[in-house]
């Protein structure tokens, strides 16, 4: 018997966005201004791509592990490991499938111990250099269950391939890969999920609650999530742009 288990990241085996608080750490770093970080498309947009575009791989590599040490790694709970842990040793085959994009999230992956990530690729030029666009299918939404059926084919495997598929997510974005399990698991659920949820009768992780998880998205208001859950699926834009649109999706439930 083979199974296959899939865990999203932001706000289920992390209590908090780890994409925006990528952008707010590049604000304290002075990297980019805080009102880029808060006004309009654009100006979000440059803010997201410049730091990776002009600087260095070290002065990257330094960042990202300041980052890791700093923001992400206090935030790595042991309910979340041991979840993680109890699924390997089941023997599961486990990958990481988030909408954050590769930069941030492979040494997230690594510290979670899980050796498989799908998450949005950004596109490098000849040199290796960050282009600030995306390479491939964004794994958001409809874009996880292609993404996941990709990396299935190079093991010559498919979905038909397992006896018991579990899905954890906490984002009713994640309702097309969360349909493909056998076991959904709504993790730290929107109201939008959880509804969901109760209607099918899907387990709910509470053990995985963390207090005031959701309380960082307050800053985005409606226009922006009506804008973004318009032309998300039209523009190829840059992965944290897209992290930004599940945000405002996610405060509209």
């Amino acid at each position: 018997m083979m199974n296959l288990c899939l865990f999203d990241l932001d706000d289920t085996l992390l209590p908090m966005d780890s994409d925006h608080a990528w952008g707010e750490f590049l604000v304290r770093k002075q990297w980019v201004d805080a009102e880029s970080f808060k006004q309009g498309i654009d100006a979000y947009i440059a803010f997201v791509t410049e730091p990776l575009q002009q600087r260095s791989s070290l002065e990257l590599e330094q960042a990202r592990k300041q980052f890791m040490d700093d923001v992400i790694a206090p935030q790595i709970k042991a309910q979340a490991l041991d979840l993680v842990a109890k699924h390997q040793h089941m023997g599961d085959v486990v990958a990481l499938v988030t909408a954050t994009n590769d930069f941030v999230t492979s040494p997230i992956a690594q510290r979670l111990g899980i050796d498989t990530l799908i998450a949005v690729q950004l596109d490098k030029d000849p040199s290796g250099a960050i282009t600030g666009r995306i390479a491939g299918v964004p794994s958001y939404r409809e874009g996880k269950v292609t993404r996941v059926a990709q990396w299935l084919a190079t093991l010559n495997l498919s979905w038909s391939s397992f006896d018991r598929i579990t899905v954890y997510s906490d984002s009713i974005n994640d309702l097309p890969l969360l349909e493909r399990a056998t076991e959904p698991v709504a993790t730290n659920p929107s109201q939008a999920l959880q509804a969901i949820a109760r209607q099918r009768g899907w387990r709910d992780a509470k053990h995985l609650e963390y207090p005031h998880q959701r309380a960082s998205r307050s800053w985005l208001d409606e226009p922006w999530r009506q804008w973004l859950h318009c032309h998300l699926s039209r523009r190829r834009l840059v992965a944290s742009f897209r992290r930004t649109a599940i945000f405002c999706h996610e405060m509209g439930q």
